[in-house]
Order: C-alpha cells, then structure tokens, then sequence
C-alpha cells in the first residue's frame, strides 16, 4: 500500500516532536516510539495499492500548489480499530480541496475495495498523529492535553510524500518541472 502525505514545516514538525516526546516521558502511547528513519509528522491524505502514472500526474499538480497554510483546531480522540490522539486540523476550502484532488486521483485509478474510507472527503478528518495504541481507550479520561505543549498556530504544509508500507521506503512527489 502506497500512502499520500504531506509534510509540516519545521517549526511545526519540532512541535509535534515535543508533544510526542512529552507522551513518551508520561509513559503514554507515543508517536515517539516510532524509530524509523522514515517517522516524521505528517497528515495523511489517502492510500493506495500503487501510484500508477496517471496518479502521479496528477499528484504533481498537488505538488505544485504547494506550501499551504492550515491551523490547529485542537486535540482530538479517535476510536477506530486503535486508540489515536492527535491535533486536529481546521478542514478549510483549501485543504479541503486539496484533499478532494488527491482523493479522486487515487480512487480514479484504484480498485475501490483497496481505498481506506476514513479517507473519503466528506468523511475524511484531518489531523496529525500524536500517540496510537491498539488498546481501546489508551487515551480517555486522562488530563492528556495539560502534558503537550501549545500547537502552533499557523503551519505550513511543504511537501507531498508517499510511503511504501511493504517496503518501508519513501518518495517526495515532486511537482512537474
């Protein structure tokens, strides 16, 4: 499976890193105890089987729209299959329709039972992974958002990237030149 990412600016990757690490240090699922190379923030747009040719055209033009301003809109909690805390991210026009763009590309040219459905637009929320456990529950009832630091406000979007889940190796989707 090949995911679709995008990459934070600098100063907002050393913050995500900061709230992973002061998870870790508190003992909870932590992002951090993630020691791959290929382990940074992220927001992950959608994922596919393959990137095929006419998914990588058009995710050069994604590519190219970038970077892309977006806000935190605080700490949220998901119970899918995992136990997931994270930042959540205001889902405005234009990463909605950012979104839209690398939805339709990769379900244009994908079997649609390979496509994840959290990330169909409408259903898809934004967000960046803090802490994920299979233990149901890891993050309720704790006073988790007293131990991460202040979210930057504003944060840039700078690179497009997918990741290889089999092979674990990682390709920066570069725009048209």
């Amino acid at each position: 499976m090949r995911t679709v990412e995008l990459l934070l600016d600098e100063a907002a990757d050393l913050v995500v890193r900061e709230a992973w690490r002061r998870l870790a240090d508190a003992g909870l699922p932590s992002q951090a105890r993630h020691r791959s190379p290929t382990n940074s923030p992220h927001l992950t747009l959608a994922a596919c089987p393959e990137l095929t040719a006419p998914i990588r055209w058009e995710l050069a033009e994604v590519a190219a729209a970038l970077p892309l301003a977006v806000r935190f809109s605080g700490v949220v909690r998901f119970e899918r299959p995992t136990s997931v805390l994270a930042w959540a991210l205001d889902l405005d026009s234009t990463l909605a329709a950012l979104h839209r763009r690398v939805w339709e590309a990769v379900a244009s040219d994908s079997p649609p039972e390979t496509l994840n459905p959290f990330h169909v637009p409408g259903h898809w929320s934004p967000h960046i992974t803090l802490g994920r456990t299979r233990r149901p529950g890891a993050f309720a009832g704790r006073r988790v958002p007293e131990l991460l630091p202040a979210p930057p406000l504003s944060v840039q979007l700078t690179t497009l990237r997918s990741y290889d889940t089999e092979t674990g190796a990682l390709e920066m989707l570069e725009p048209r030149s």
